[in-house]
């Protein structure tokens, strides 16, 4: 194929946007907007965790007993359900690119799957939270260990910034799987045009490496001491 004509197809496609030259050029924009995008998302979690790790220095004995709190077997299951959704979220590009339809519709979906999973369980231990008084203001009345109980209350307004903030970035990231799949049903992606089933998967595998770190961080802390 000479480069003269496949300029010309590349013009036709109607997913080509008038101010660029070629869908290769604008592959690569798109790929770097959303690259740039995740920078200020890695510093805004970054500066949330900075903030974390300091309090967990000074108060290590709370932040064990905030840990103790947890679901731990919830929050695992939500590890593995994300890992696999990662996998998912990759063959489903990969599927995009080959020009499979059906393959990257079925990855696609598997993937909204987890993520609806995800949040779902999620919610289980949210709604356990605030049953059990952990739910930072008013609400709280968790006061088992009383001279802890302030910081652990800190602590548990880390987690539900930390993890809702997450949960927003899920729920976002459910919606987008919505459009990209109807996309994807009609065809509109293939070898030529595949960017924003890649810009997706980028978003994707980002949302699931915060959740890596906030899983060890909020639920496998153990302290020195632990009261009962």
């Amino acid at each position: 194929m000479t480069v003269a004509t496949h300029d010309e197809h590349a013009a036709a496609h109607p997913a080509l946007q008038h101010h660029f030259e070629d869908l290769g050029q604008q592959h690569e924009a798109s790929i770097l907007g959303m690259w740039m995008f995740l920078a200020t998302e890695i510093l805004f979690f970054g500066g949330i965790l900075c903030a974390y790790w300091v309090y967990r220095i000074m108060y290590p004995e709370a932040w064990a007993l905030g840990a103790h709190q947890q679901n731990t077997l919830l929050g695992g299951i939500n590890t593995i359900v994300l890992i696999i959704s990662s996998l998912t979220m990759a063959l489903a590009v990969r599927n995009a690119q080959l020009g499979r339809r059906r393959g990257q519709v079925l990855m696609l979906v598997l993937t909204l799957l987890f993520g609806c999973t995800f949040i779902g369980v999620k919610m289980v231990e949210y709604h356990a939270h605030y049953v059990e008084g952990l739910l930072p203001g008013a609400a709280w009345h968790w006061n088992e260990v009383p001279a802890q109980a302030p910081k652990v209350q800190l602590f548990m307004s880390f987690y539900w910034s930390m993890t809702g903030l997450h949960a927003l970035h899920m729920v976002i990231g459910v919606g987008l799987l919505l459009w990209i799949i109807w996309r994807a049903a009609r065809g509109q992606f293939g070898p030529e045009y595949d960017a924003p089933v890649e810009v997706m998967g980028l978003y994707w595998h980002f949302v699931d490496i915060v959740w890596i770190f906030l899983f060890p961080f909020l639920y496998l802390i153990h302290g020195a001491h632990h009261h009962g």
